[in-house]
């Protein structure tokens, strides 16, 4: 796949200083540029797909390749192509985990297979979320239609308590529920990961664990980005000594790129759970490893809450936008109900002949986005311990009662935006995988630690990073978690319980067959990322590319702010964003943005496989099957 252009191809300085002249003439004399027009364009202020203004558009042709490898590729519209696989494709954040899974699709194990063996590499090469001490959701359509949705979320262990986060005084103590062992949920990967392998995969354990093993012990030369993350995090690692142990090198010096990153303990663990299955994890060694730092560390997670952890194989959530189906999510994840809710509240408008990164798109997707966002505080949760009106929420009639007060040309206040009254009952680093196979199997699976490398804490002797999924628990009414995201009762701590998630793996079905599959991970952005890839693709039609590639921006009711990507979009629409009422835009520093939509796409004659620009992640496509099918 092509990616940014190479440090090689850059030239001179010369060219790095004239293109600073050029970024700086867009800040300076776009608006001058469109002050005449921008009256007449208060409603469609582009008429155009990409959303730039005329000196904008000019740099970005004029200046593509260099722009693409200073932004990204993709913050000002730069996106690298998809791949093709005439038999399948995964898309993953680690192209060493991605290769893992398309080896499996390869030897002719199934979509399911393949997603199962990407999580398990994930693990691996991309320990900031890929995982065993954590949790996540994995969404299945066969190719006979058959849907299943995976919920293998963390729970809070039986000792857990309501006030566990407060002080004396009712107060939430900083960092508790972020940086501690009491941050940490009873782990669920594992359990889904076999669960989902032994109802729809077609292999063996050994097949689809083996190559993560084998990556775990022999190692792999560590990434740019990855040694980057590393070196970034050392302070947080030294406070564990077996963190440490594992993310720095003897010399307490932190791996740099390029230099072979080894796991042995991860190795070890990883192989129970070869041999033994979900008792590799849940009983014996490695839950001897995991109690014992959990004691060592005052945290609640005892033998019994790893032993009783089962995965729960949930109904997705459906709904329809422009003729297609869209299949998500349900409770404990937010994401497949916020997201069928949008478009519910989106459809009857004409999203597309606004034009992409105009005004007002953006300025009805913001307001879909807040009334959404404040739904989800007062109404979401895990529906095992609370009664969640799902049907009610993504509802058609619902979606247009709760826009009713939308003004086409004026923000609405979040202070003033509550929860809908619904009928009666009838860390930015989560990590994202999109697998579809031969015969159109597809498996859009998310899966996280919360944060970047979850607690820090790694359970000494098994190389497993612990997650900090507690803070996604409402510590207190109207406290917001680490995303700024707030919870009440639903979302309340109990024992045994799912703190609810954003996370929001989708499948695009149009004419009875798979369209799209994608995720993200973002904490909160993780929902508004997979909303725009759709719209993108259906109301923008948009190939993969620019569907995943183009800027993205993000609201969530509170706190009431529009965060927008770098050099996203044009100083005339956010001009008239402003005066329309929406008052402060956050734009992300240079170099950062929006989601991570590891996405795959059914095309003609076969699939195309999208890894996020933002990222350095990686899509691989499957041409060739192995005959016979071998073994890892």
């Amino acid at each position: 796949m092509r990616r940014s252009l190479p440090l090689s191809r850059i030239r001179s300085e010369s060219r790095f200083f004239s293109l600073g002249i050029m970024l700086s003439r867009i800040r300076s004399e776009s608006p001058a540029a469109d002050r005449n027009s921008l009256r007449k364009l208060q409603m469609y202020p582009m008429r155009r797909r990409d959303g730039l203004s005329p000196v904008r558009r000019l740099v970005v042709h004029a200046a593509g390749p260099v722009l693409a490898f200073l932004a990204s590729g993709w913050a000002l519209g730069a996106s690298p192509e998809a791949v093709f696989g005439a038999k399948g494709v995964v898309a993953s954040r680690s192209p060493i985990a991605s290769e893992v899974g398309a080896a499996v699709l390869r030897r002719g194990g199934n979509a399911v297979d393949a997603a199962v063996a990407t999580g398990f590499a994930l693990a691996v090469t991309h320990p900031s979320a890929g995982n065993l001490g954590g949790g996540g959701f994995m969404l299945i359509r066969m190719a006979d239609g058959t849907l299943a949705a995976n919920d293998h979320r963390e729970k809070a262990p039986a000792a857990a308590f309501r006030e566990m986060f407060q002080d004396d005084q009712g107060n939430v103590i900083d960092g508790l529920s972020t940086a501690s062992h009491l941050a940490v949920g009873v782990p669920g990967s594992v359990e889904g990961l076999l669960s989902a392998l032994e109802k729809y995969g077609t292999l063996a354990r050994h097949d689809v664990i083996e190559p993560a093993v084998r990556l775990a012990r022999e190692g792999f030369a560590l990434p740019r980005d990855l040694a980057r993350s590393l070196a970034a995090r050392q302070a947080a690692f030294a406070q564990h000594p077996a963190s440490a142990a594992v993310f720095a090198k003897d010399d307490g010096t932190p791996y740099g790129a390029g230099e072979v990153f080894r796991q042995p303990d991860l190795a070890a663990s990883l192989e129970r759970v070869l041999e033994h299955g979900r008792t590799g994890f849940y009983d014996g060694e490695t839950a001897d490893l995991i109690v014992a730092e959990m004691q060592r560390g005052g945290g609640f997670i005892n033998h019994a809450d790893l032993a009783g952890y089962r995965s729960v194989w949930r109904e997705p959530i459906r709904g329809s936008y422009r003729g297609h189906d869209i299949i998500s999510m349900p409770p404990p994840s937010s994401g497949g109900v916020l997201l069928v809710q949008m478009l519910n509240m989106l459809e009857p408008y004409d999203i597309g002949a606004m034009g992409f990164g105009s005004a007002a798109a953006m300025h009805h997707v913001i307001e879909a986005e807040r009334r959404a966002y404040a739904d989800r505080a007062e109404h979401l949760g895990d529906a095992d311990f609370h009664p969640v009106p799902v049907t009610q929420l993504i509802d058609k009639a619902y979606a247009q009662r709760r826009f009713s007060d939308f003004n086409p040309q004026r923000a609405s206040r979040s202070d003033a935006v509550g929860a809908g009254a619904v009928p009666p009952p009838e860390s930015p680093d989560t990590t994202h995988v999109s697998v579809i196979d031969k015969d159109g199997n597809a498996v859009a699976f998310t899966t996280t630690l919360n944060l970047g490398y979850g607690s820090k804490i790694v359970a000494a002797g098994t190389g497993i990073l612990l997650n900090n999924e507690m803070d996604d628990f409402s510590a207190k009414d109207d406290s917001p978690n680490a995303f700024g995201l707030l919870g009440g009762d639903a979302n309340a701590i109990e024992p045994g319980k799912r703190m609810l998630s954003s996370m929001t793996p989708t499948l695009v079905v149009k004419d009875g067959g798979i369209l799209l599959v994608t995720g993200s991970p973002g904490g909160s952005t993780i929902i508004t990322t997979v909303l725009q890839v759709v719209m993108n693709l259906i109301d923008h039609g948009m190939d993969l590319s620019d569907a995943v590639g183009r800027p993205r921006f993000h609201h969530q009711w509170q706190p009431d702010r529009v965060m927008v990507e770098p050099l996203g979009f044009s100083p005339d629409t956010l001009a008239i964003l402003k005066a329309w009422g929406h008052e402060q835009f956050v734009p992300l520093p240079f170099g950062r943005g929006i989601g991570d939509a590891n996405s795959a796409l059914r095309a003609s004659g076969g699939f195309h496989g999208m890894s996020d620009p933002r990222n350095a992640g990686g899509a691989v496509g499957v041409d060739l099957l192995d005959s016979p099918r071998g073994g890892s």
